[in-house]
């Protein structure tokens, strides 16, 4: 029998996964001594407890190299062959295997969801003939070996999962035999060049969780057989090119989590074939295409959140009755819900929320008996909720916000019968004109009003009282700045303790009910006795940060007073106090069901993002804990104490000195004083274990750096669940695990290594079904 030769092609692996590769020569028809050695040898290269799962794998005894062994190597644990007999590939995918391997040469291999350490071997492609490539859900690192980007034999691509890097137009070529490959969560960066337009028979393209940038280049038209598109979570910015309507074969299309902006382009009329559309979470704006639901007619799933979307919701969007889940949430949509929603038999989950939609609830509604779940917090609507199931069963938060609604649900006033006979509705039919006319005129001045309001505050004045003997400073957008000092001085009785509502580093807070009935936080910062200028530094610092930044998860500072005997800030008062206060008290805690406090980990996530990410220059905030986030009446998160606060300058080194608390400071300025964004990132993996947990995780962060970044392998849900709440339900344990796997990767040892807020608060918003972050296992049958 021929011997079939082997080639060294992979010097694979490193941590969760590895690859692998053989090459048969053209001439071979059945397995050799030769073949059997080879992967003996790269057994050996494991360790012992990775070789005693491989035990099948053993030797004849005297073996020689003509030998036929064909009969014993085609029955080893993940080996196959072909009629012949010659091995053509190894399926060693979740075989809970680690270690560093050795080298071999094959047609395809699955080696996913296994413990390797290591890196790729600058010979992946050598001889040409590597069709098959999964190293998915491991730990690689460093960049794609050269041998890969000129690998023109390449069918399957598999490297999610990793922390490979690597410019994406400079590591990957052209490849025209290419059908699927996934580089999803990884750290490739770059620009997507024009080279991989050239991959004319691509199926399957998936980049999502990286750090790419630049726009989608118009070359993407040219892939005619794509099904799955999938760029999310990356920094792409730029339009979203027309020419993505000639993917007419497309079905499930992820844009989500970018910087794209400007309209919806018109030829999305011809993705007929679109089952799966998520292009939330970017810089969108204009109105929702009129002809979105007339082209659409197999779309399940539609998610436009998180955007700039403007007037009324296209009434063609009724057209979609295929369409299980619709989120339309996070945007600036107007008028009324259309009562023909009722014609979308097959919605299960629809999101209104966090819009300016008026109007009542339309009554239609209640014909829709699929509906399952319903979000229309944060409107202007009023009126009687539906009697409609998924409105009766859905919890207050999905309601809330709106201060018109009404019904019998709890949480809500009951609504009140405005006329019990004709003789009421006769008066009320003359009389409603006349007060509609006065209403008109009323809202008339109020619009002029609140217009001349708003030329006034689109920057803080500055107001100089009266002069008295201390001489007082004020900054406002809201109140009389004339008047604020004596104000809090009368309302605090000059700063007496009852009033006192927390104390920190660098001042007391104190709650002050003002004259006009408005209820404020007054913070009163530390008077030093010796020269040290750090409580005018923190004073300024707040300021500074505070003026300029306006985000609804982020405390408002009303104003300021720099007086010679008092530094004071001015913010809205938050019923609830901090979120330490409230984990710390049991009957509290129990009241943070896990809804809320998924809500309030987004919370302070948004806010890091937008500070980080949409301030410029940054914000870090520098002391991200459970003490500085506050809650509203609603739970709502909102950042605050920006007293160690810094503002990131491009152009500097932004070293400084220590800021934090301790069991929230990053390590890595244990040894440097470098402040970066990451900084944060690692308080807020602290923060977001400790909202699950119920306490401060102490210790269990180092037992969560030694282990690989999964809930599953490293610490166990049920085992760090707040045992003060009852069990979550399957899908509030999903978001959970999500929270979980983030915050491990946010207290990575290594800064660069942890995501970034925008990535995680896109992660976290994006509201779309489990399966859009369920990583399939490659199969290459």
């Amino acid at each position: 029998m021929a011997t079939s030769t082997f080639k060294k092609v992979c010097t694979l692996l490193s941590l969760f996964l590895f690859v692998h590769h053989v090459v048969l020569s053209s001439n071979a028809n059945s397995a050799s001594a030769e073949e059997v050695i080879a992967l003996l040898k790269w057994k050996n290269t494991l360790s012992n407890q990775t070789q005693s799962r491989l035990r099948s794998w053993t030797s004849l005894p005297n073996a020689s190299a003509n030998s036929n062994y064909s009969m014993d190597l085609c029955t080893w644990f993940g080996i196959s062959c072909n009629p012949a007999g010659s091995v053509v590939r190894m399926n060693l995918t979740s075989s809970g295997l680690q270690g560093i391997g050795g080298s071999m040469n094959m047609g395809s291999l699955q080696l996913s969801r296994n413990q390797f350490t290591g890196s790729l071997p600058e010979s992946i492609c050598h001889g040409g003939s590597l069709q098959n490539f999964s190293i998915s859900n491991n730990s690689f690192k460093g960049r794609v070996p050269q041998s890969l980007k000129n690998c023109t034999s390449l069918k399957r691509v598999f490297l999610n999962g990793n922390q490979l890097t690597g410019d994406i137009s400079q590591v990957f070529g052209a490849y025209p035999n290419l059908i699927i490959i996934d580089l999803s969560h990884n750290n490739f960066y770059g620009k997507i060049s024009s080279n991989w337009g050239q991959c004319l028979k691509l199926g399957t393209l998936k980049m999502s969780g990286n750090n790419i940038s630049g726009i989608i280049p118009p070359e993407i038209g040219n892939w005619i057989q794509l099904h799955v598109l999938d760029v999310s979570l990356n920094h792409i910015d730029g339009p979203i090119p027309k020419e993505l309507g000639k993917l007419t074969s497309l079905e499930r299309l992820w844009l989500n989590g970018n910087h794209l902006s400007g309209a919806i382009p018109i030829e999305f009329n011809s993705l007929t074939n679109l089952e799966f559309l998520d292009i939330s979470s970017n810089k969108l704006c204009e109105s929702l295409p009129h002809n979105l639901g007339n082209d659409f007619l197999r779309l399940n799933h539609l998610n436009l959140s998180h955007n700039n979307f403007s007037e009324e919701i296209p009434i063609s969007l009724i057209s979609l009755f295929q369409l299980s889940k619709l989120d339309l949430s996070y945007n600036s949509l107007t008028g009324e819900i259309p009562s023909e929603s009722n014609r979308m038999q097959s919605l299960e989950v629809l999101n209104l929320s966090h819009n300016h939609l008026s109007g009542v609830i339309p009554t239609t509604f209640q014909e829709m008996h699929g509906l399952l779940h319903v979000d229309i917090s944060y409107n202007e609507l009023h009126g009687l909720i539906p009697n409609s199931k998924a409105f009766l069963d859905a919890p207050l938060e999905s309601l809330q916000g709106n201060k018109g609604l009404c019904g019998n649900i709890k949480g809500l006033p009951p609504c009140k019968n405005l006329s019990k006979n004709g003789r009421h509705k006769t008066v009320f039919v003359i009389i409603f004109p006349l007060l509609g006319s006065l209403l008109v005129l009323f809202v008339f001045f109020q619009v002029l009003l609140i217009l001349q309001r708003r030329k006034k505050d689109q920057h803080p004045r500055l107001e100089q009282s009266d002069k008295d003997e201390g001489g007082s400073l004020f900054v406002s957008s809201t109140f009389d700045g004339r008047k604020m000092y004596e104000e809090i001085m009368r309302a605090t009785e000059a700063f007496n303790d009852i009033y006192c509502i927390g104390e920190g580093a660098y001042g007391r807070t104190y709650k002050a009910k003002l004259s006009s009935g408005d209820m404020v936080a007054v913070k009163k910062l530390h008077q030093l006795l010796d020269d040290d200028n750090r409580s005018q530094k923190a004073f300024l610092n707040e300021i500074k940060a505070l003026t300029e930044i306006r985000h609804r998860n982020i405390v408002k500072l009303h104003g300021f007073c720099s007086h010679a005997r008092h530094s004071l800030l001015i913010y809205e008062y938050l019923e609830m106090g901090s979120l330490a206060r409230m984990l710390e008290i049991e009957e509290d805690a129990k009241e943070l069901q896990w809804s809320k406090r998924l809500n309030i980990v987004k919370g302070v996530a948004y806010a890091l993002s937008y500070m980080h990410h949409d301030c410029s220059p940054p914000v870090i905030h520098r002391d991200i804990k459970s003490n500085n986030i506050l809650l509203d009446s609603q739970h709502e998160a909102h950042v605050s104490d920006f007293g160690t606060a810094k503002i990131l300058k491009l152009d500097s080194s932004n070293w400084t000195s220590l800021a934090g608390t301790y069991g929230y400071i990053a390590p890595e300025l244990a040894y440097t004083m470098k402040i970066t964004e990451k900084c944060d990132v690692y308080s807020f993996g602290v923060l977001a274990l400790e909202v699950i947990m119920g306490k401060h995780p102490g210790d269990l962060i180092s037992s969560v750096k030694s282990s690989p970044p999964s809930i599953e392998m490293g610490i166990q849900l049920k085992d760090v669940l707040d045992q003060r709440l009852s069990l979550p339900t399957p899908q509030v344990e999903a978001e959970l695990i999500r929270v979980a796997e983030i915050a491990t990767e946010c207290l990575n040892d290594l800064p660069e290594s942890r995501p970034t807020m925008h990535m995680i608060s896109k992660i976290l918003a994006a509201a779309q079904a489990p399966s859009c972050y369920l990583q399939l296992e490659p199969s290459f049958e």
